[in-house]
């Protein structure tokens, strides 16, 4: 028997590992990323269910793009940049390939 993933989509799996280096690397405290996370998780399952895979995930990436910028690790403009660069990578990446930037 073939175990299940656990994470839906690469990209989780990746933000995931993301964060936990981050806070490991000392760019915030966990405690607080659990707060942040919370907070959006509630203001965005008022709005629907959230089941684990995309929207969760979504409200993760949210809650640490946030994060990152009320304590200066990033600028707002430079996460809206690289954002706008991973979307144009994805909409021009054939389907079943990997998205890479150029």
């Amino acid at each position: 028997m073939t175990p299940e993933p656990s994470f839906e989509a690469p990209w989780h799996a990746q933000l995931f590992a993301l964060t936990v280096h981050l806070n490991e690397a000392g760019q915030f405290a966990w405690p607080d990323w659990a707060v942040r996370f919370g907070a959006t998780l509630k203001r965005h399952g008022l709005e629907k269910e959230l089941n684990g895979g995309d929207d969760y995930f979504v409200a993760w990436l949210e809650t640490l793009e946030a994060l990152l910028t009320e304590t200066g690790a990033a600028e707002a403009a430079a996460l809206s940049d690289m954002r706008a660069a991973w979307e144009a990578a994805y909409l021009r990446t054939p389907h079943g390939q990997p998205v890479t930037l150029d």
